[in-house]
């Protein structure tokens, strides 16, 4: 278990953790958007895009599609976190750690008395962290609707 090798009062131990989720986390997030990317970057999905209404079943199914993938590629990351918030003791159950991680990185935070003091830390490197992948998968989102051109 993490909580022998990283002891709740070493902020050090709390940095190393957060910091590691981090990189963790980024690179998942990377990862799934390359995917997703790629996934509409063949050469028959760009020619279907160009011709594409946006207000279309086909141009509203593409967003549709591409909303879920990224929220389900947020999920994955919350779920990474709350599993990490048990395996280090910090949250009791896994309904209070998901509750935790899911208003942490969506940046609402406003409730703390989930986890023990000694790791307050990490959901506070969980909530920067989400304001930046929210923020990269907003900027992903344009880029991939800006795809959609229906002349």
């Amino acid at each position: 278990m993490i909580s022998q090798f990283a002891t709740p009062d070493n902020l050090l131990a709390q940095f190393a953790v957060s910091s590691a989720m981090v990189v963790l986390c980024v690179i998942v997030h990377g990862l799934g958007l390359f995917a997703l990317n790629g996934a509409v970057r063949t050469e028959a999905a760009v020619e279907r895009l160009e011709h594409t209404n946006p207000l279309s079943p086909r141009g509203v199914l593409f967003t549709l599609g591409a909303v879920i993938a990224m929220l389900a590629l947020h999920g994955v990351q919350i779920w990474i976190f709350a599993v990490t918030y048990l395996a280090l003791g910090a949250i009791p159950d896994l309904e209070s750690a998901l509750y935790f991680s899911t208003i942490s990185y969506s940046t609402v935070g406003y409730n703390d008395t989930h986890v023990l003091p000694e790791w307050r830390l990490l959901g506070a490197f969980e909530s920067v962290l989400g304001i930046f992948m929210l923020g990269w998968s907003t900027a992903f989102f344009f880029r991939l609707t800006g795809r959609i051109d229906p002349h």
